[in-house]
């Protein structure tokens, strides 16, 4: 029998000892009094640590989201504290529930209304894959109409796990070029979808 995953998410850094823990600086060139590195460095870790979350919840993983962003596990520790449910004002949208082939058109209208950049975190199996409800009105998995950037699988999902797909979409924002979103790639992927 398969061991389950032990998360160990803890309130306070590893190292600590009273102090603040601050976040490590990109690479670059020191001297007195000043700092030198590439722009993209400095814009991946500003956006990688002020991610605004939209949360697009439908069911039992919205509840464990809500578990996420309370005191215990406090999501505010990764920059992620203002929740807004405006889209132009997000740039994370994390899908949550069973997604129904009706609001299949509303989540890809939500996606569009954000402004890039914008990732997707599909929480929970019905997000995922449509979960138990293999059924004619349940939608297979959100990425049939918006392109995902992290899955996180459970049903539903432990706030352990929201924070590791947290951490590493935050892993994804702050490596991502800056001029990836104006690439060929992206937007086949886009067109893939149908979204111009």
């Amino acid at each position: 029998m398969a061991r389950p995953v032990q998360y160990n998410i803890n309130p306070k850094p590893a190292d600590y000892n009273g102090h603040i823990s601050m976040v490590d600086m990109p690479d670059g060139h020191m001297g007195e009094g000043f700092f030198a590195t590439k722009l993209s460095e400095v814009v991946g870790l500003a956006r990688k640590n002020s991610i605004w979350p939209l949360p697009f919840a439908t069911s039992c993983c919205g509840i464990e989201f809500m578990a996420t962003a309370a005191a215990h596990y406090d999501l505010a520790r990764f920059g992620s504290e203002r929740m807004a449910f405006t889209p132009r004002q997000c740039d994370l949208m994390m899908v949550m529930g069973t997604i129904s082939k009706k609001m299949a058109p509303v989540v890809k209208q939500v996606y569009l209304q954000m402004a890039e950049p914008r990732w997707v975190m599909a929480v929970g199996a019905c997000a995922s894959s449509g979960g138990i409800f293999d059924t004619y009105s349940v939608l297979q998995g959100i990425d049939q109409v918006v392109p995902v950037d992290v899955y996180v699988p459970g049903c539903p999902p432990r706030p352990e796990a929201i924070l590791d797909g947290l951490m590493r979409i935050q892993d994804l924002v702050g490596q991502e070029s800056l001029r990836r979103r104006n690439s060929e790639h992206y937007q086949k992927l886009l067109e893939s979808y149908g979204i111009q």
